[in-house]
């Protein structure tokens, strides 16, 4: 189907102006409005110690749920995709169960759960508050991000198939050696997505952890929630926008710092390739195929599967 220049400009400039109304503007705004009495006013309203707090709160959160959610995550994908057993249609549905409920609705689960006479209730006469507390919003934390590690890893397992991690137990090598010379550079890609996007989800999430905080600054109180209590609780709009504006400012460090990492990760894959290729008997396709894991390529995944295994350079 050949596209005349005159639709192909119409539909730039929808897909502009769409982005440019629901994006930009509102974002600007914010920015506006946070800076509209100078930055003196802007940092005194996020060096407040409710502010400082409620930053320190959401960034230990994302510290805790981010590798809780890897680990599980990555598991969760393989189970689903290399394993074969019963009820693997039930998992498939609970990982996605966060997208479909809402996270009111799984605030309120958690208090039936953990609250005062609930199920586990009984853990709170031990001296251990779990709902209007911090463990209760990184339970709530950690429900509302669990796929998104493993939606973005298991694709990329069903793309790579089980070829490279047969040869490796074929050549000796034990499981852990194959998921960190094999599987592990392969995912790393849709890792690194999923962790992003757990991150952002981990920082902005409202809907579940107002339902178990009791927002208290110090206490349970997130950067969301400090937005959401500046703006209606106190009337401090241009307060609230700051915090907003702080809020973002921290996503978009997240995303420059995993821009980095990823491109130092090709900056040492180039740098394998390099010396690869310099060894004897090394060519650029073969030593592009190791440096990234041996995706798809024969004598790539021999080279990596040796030295996983300690082979040697006949091997």
């Amino acid at each position: 189907m050949k596209i005349t220049p005159w639709v192909r400009l119409s539909l730039r400039s929808v897909a502009l102006a769409y982005l440019f109304v629901l994006l930009v503007v509102p974002v600007s705004l914010i920015f506006w409005r946070s800076f509209e009495h100078g930055f003196g006013q802007f940092w005194d309203w996020i060096t407040t110690p409710a502010a400082i707090s409620a930053l320190q709160l959401s960034l230990i959160i994302v510290a805790i749920v981010v590798p809780l959610n890897v680990v599980f995550g990555i598991a969760t994908a393989l189970a689903l995709v290399r394993g074969k057993f019963p009820g693997k249609g039930f998992l498939q549905a609970v990982v996605d169960l966060p997208f479909a409920v809402s996270p009111v609705v799984v605030g309120v689960a958690l208090i039936l759960l953990w609250g005062h006479g609930g199920w586990f209730g009984g853990i709170e006469s031990l001296g251990f508050r779990i709902i209007f507390g911090f463990p209760g919003l990184v339970l709530a934390t950690i429900f509302v991000t669990l796929p998104f590690v493993v939606r973005e890893v298991e694709p990329v397992l069903r793309e790579i198939g089980t070829e490279q991690e047969q040869a490796a137990a074929t050549l000796g090598a034990n499981a852990w050696q194959t998921f960190y010379r094999i599987t592990l550079p392969a995912i790393r890609w849709g890792l690194t997505y999923g962790v992003v996007l757990t991150i952002a989800r981990s920082l902005g999430e409202y809907g579940a952890v107002t339902m178990v905080s009791s927002n208290f600054p110090g206490v349970s109180q997130t950067l969301t929630l400090l937005v959401h209590s500046r703006y209606t609780d106190d009337y401090n709009e241009f307060g609230a926008y700051a915090a907003a504006t702080l809020l973002m400012f921290v996503a978009i460090l997240v995303l420059i710092a995993m821009t980095f990492i990823e491109h130092r990760a090709k900056g040492r894959l180039a740098e394998a390739s390099q010396s690869y290729t310099a060894a004897p008997g090394g060519s650029a396709d073969t030593a592009e195929s190791a440096a990234s894991g041996g995706d798809n390529h024969p004598s790539g995944s021999t080279a990596v599967l040796a030295g996983a295994t300690g082979g040697k350079e006949g091997v």
